[in-house]
């Protein structure tokens, strides 16, 4: 069975505000840590009133901070954002903080919109230097050699892991590549997922960092007792979804109980869409799906979404999901 890892987005709710949300992401990785998730990142958003991750290194601190041994990091830091350099710095200083602990996931997408971008002084054609980018924060994150005048201290040496984040074929022939591991953002952007997966894998080549190609798929998963309950609380994201379409993304709301008075015949096509991966209800709903989900694409570990409103209801819905998928609790 594939390893189970989570992508907190942070969640600002009606009933939180950006500390709560950030203390319970820290709790969510205690409790995942406790159930036997590999894995924690958190993604780099902007200007999003329900969202508290845009300072991403400094979440990531707060959350290794309050763990021991779950790995934590980004999926993904938006690296046409920021100067490479800078990137290496912040995440070497995790790394010794936080040793064998750290992971760097990198996209090529602003995180954000057209103003904010303007606002973080980048331009839409940073994003066209991306691949050299990520051999520069490679390259800073590697030992310096003795002639290196410029060195991102305390970094160097620390060779954080890099992971290639996608939803389209550019970022599985990068990662190919390069010999990185390969995460697609089938939580928002299904439709590539099957055919981006074997551009990687065929485009592959071995790496310093990786012999064999890996591949990690995002899903969102609810689990809840029962496939109605469980059904119930994915209207969150449901409504979350929908707010997108509408211009009016928000702080994130509490469940209802009928959907289809919410959106729209046209605004459900569009986000049904872009959830069409997900998977919702009961313990032995959602095992059936992973088992699905992982024979169809072969993924050596998956990075779950669980976007539920109440916290302790989310902590239930990641306990189901690690019993429904087979990982092992910490002693």
């Amino acid at each position: 069975m594939a390893a189970l890892s989570i992508l907190d987005l942070v969640r600002v709710t009606e009933e939180t505000d950006a500390r709560g949300a950030l203390y319970n992401a820290r709790d969510v990785a205690r409790h995942a840590e406790s159930l036997g998730y590999r894995r924690i990142w958190v993604a780099e958003h902007h200007n999003m009133a329900g969202i508290a991750s845009a300072a991403t290194s400094v979440v990531i601190g707060h959350i290794a901070a309050g763990t021991k041994t779950i790995r934590v990091g980004a999926g993904g830091i938006m690296l046409p954002n920021h100067a490479p350099y800078v990137i290496a710095e912040q995440f070497g200083t995790l790394a010794r903080l936080f040793p064998d602990r750290i992971d760097l996931g990198l996209g090529r997408a602003p995180g954000t919109d057209q103003l904010t971008l303007r606002a973080l002084r980048r331009t839409p054609e940073s994003a066209e230097n991306f691949p050299q980018d990520v051999l520069e924060v490679q390259a800073f994150l590697a030992a310096a050699g003795p002639n290196q005048r410029i060195q991102a201290v305390p970094a160097a040496g620390t060779d954080v892991p890099l992971w290639i984040l996608g939803s389209s074929n550019f970022g599985a022939m990068l990662a190919g590549e390069l010999g990185l591991p390969y995460a697609f953002a089938s939580h928002f952007a299904p439709e590539l997922l099957i055919q981006a997966l074997q551009i990687y894998r065929a485009r592959f080549k071995p790496s310093e960092q990786l012999q064999q190609p890996y591949t990690m798929v995002g899903v969102n998963i609810i689990a809840a007792d029962t496939d109605a309950e469980a059904r119930r609380l994915a209207t969150t994201q449901q409504m979350s979804f929908t707010n997108i379409f509408r211009g009016a993304r928000g702080l994130s709301q509490p469940p209802i109980d009928d959907i289809e008075s919410y959106w729209s015949p046209s605004e459900k096509v569009q986000a049904m869409r872009m959830l069409a991966r997900t998977i919702i209800g009961s313990p032995e709903t959602v095992r059936a799906g992973i088992h699905a989900l992982v024979a169809e694409t072969g993924a050596d570990e998956l990075m779950i979404v669980s976007d539920v409103y109440d916290h302790q209801k989310r902590l239930r819905s990641f306990k189901l999901i690690a019993e429904a998928g087979g990982i092992t609790p910490q002693a």
